[in-house]
């Protein structure tokens, strides 16, 4: 039976249940909370998420995948903590996201997937809970040299491991494209890589293209409204259906890219968040599911997206 590294251990993939496949518990930067703990509320996020996802466990969802990599601050013991609080599993990540460490730029790839790979099969730090995907990141304007050093190196891990991967993306400027190509000519099979935040554009062309290369898509920037000129949450759930529409229900996932405040400071800017988005983690199941089915999504189609892809996709079917 397959199975995917959660932060309790390994899952049988057939128990993911119903899952959002880009969410944060928490969201830092490298090292803070060693270097500088009482910056970060660490207390009251594992009291937030906690709370958070056991909202959305009672609205069916069962896993989140957490692709909050080392340089985003990501806390393994916390995460742990929540997934035991909550009941939710939760997918732990390695990987880098935009601000790939200097050092890392002037190496091989191999040294870094090295490092991937050791947090795969070993674990991370001391915690022994393993690395269940893969995350790297590009940005607006396309992938900087360091940025492609990391790509380079998840892809070696990928092809190392079987573990998939997971990207962030801007697709206005069809970054989804830049990150294909280089995965090819690492000889990724693309049935193991998830292009993420793909919803923020509406622009069909570029996510049918995406697809019939064969990656999986993520729509996983709910409900949006932070960044000025990226659709809103229902010109999101319009192009899932048309995505739906033109054959491709069995690739696509549902996300948010939601995390709970994350420190003691900043207050004005987590109010924003909030305000963009009360409903945090349930804001899929509130309102993009109910849009979706009002648009002619069949309940087996709502299953196939929030169920079987993510089972599929972890399992490598």
């Amino acid at each position: 039976m397959p199975s995917v590294n959660t932060v309790l251990g390994p899952l049988d993939t057939d128990d993911l249940g119903f899952t959002l496949s880009h969410e944060h518990v928490g969201t830092n930067a490298a090292g803070l909370r060693h270097t500088y703990p009482e910056f970060i509320d660490r207390d009251g996020i594992r009291e937030q998420s906690i709370a958070a996802l056991q909202a959305v466990y009672a609205d069916g969802v069962r896993t989140i995948v957490d692709v909050s990599t080392f340089d985003l601050g990501r806390d393994i013991p916390l995460m742990r903590e929540v997934s035991l609080g909550s009941g939710v599993q939760i997918i732990p990540c390695t990987g880098n996201h935009l601000a790939v460490p200097r050092p890392f730029g002037d190496v091989s790839p191999d040294v870094i997937a090295a490092l991937y790979i050791r947090e795969i099969e070993d674990g991370i730090e001391d915690t022994g809970v393993k690395a269940g995907i893969i995350k790297v990141a590009s940005d607006r304007g396309g992938i900087t040299p360091p940025q492609e050093v990391v790509l380079r190196a998840a892809a070696r891990t990928q092809r190392a491991t079987g573990v998939p991967i997971s990207t962030h993306t801007w697709s206005p400027d069809r970054v989804g494209e830049q990150q294909v190509r280089i995965l090819e000519e690492e000889g990724v099979d693309l049935g193991r890589v998830y292009i993420g935040h793909s919803n923020d554009d509406t622009d069909l062309d570029y996510l049918l293209g995406l697809l019939n290369k064969g990656v999986w898509l993520g729509l996983d920037r709910y409900p949006g409204g932070l960044t000025p000129g990226t659709p809103d949450w229902e010109k999101r759930t319009e192009i899932a259906k048309k995505l739906m529409d033109a054959g491709f229900t069995n690739r696509i996932f549902l996300s948010h890219d939601y995390s709970v405040p994350k420190a003691r400071h900043g207050a004005e800017v987590q109010e924003q968040r909030r305000r963009a988005n009360p409903d945090g983690y349930n804001f899929i199941p509130r309102y993009v599911l109910p849009r979706l089915r009002e648009l002619g999504a069949s309940d087996a189609d709502i299953h196939q997206i929030t169920v079987e892809n993510p089972r599929r996709f972890f399992a490598g079917d």
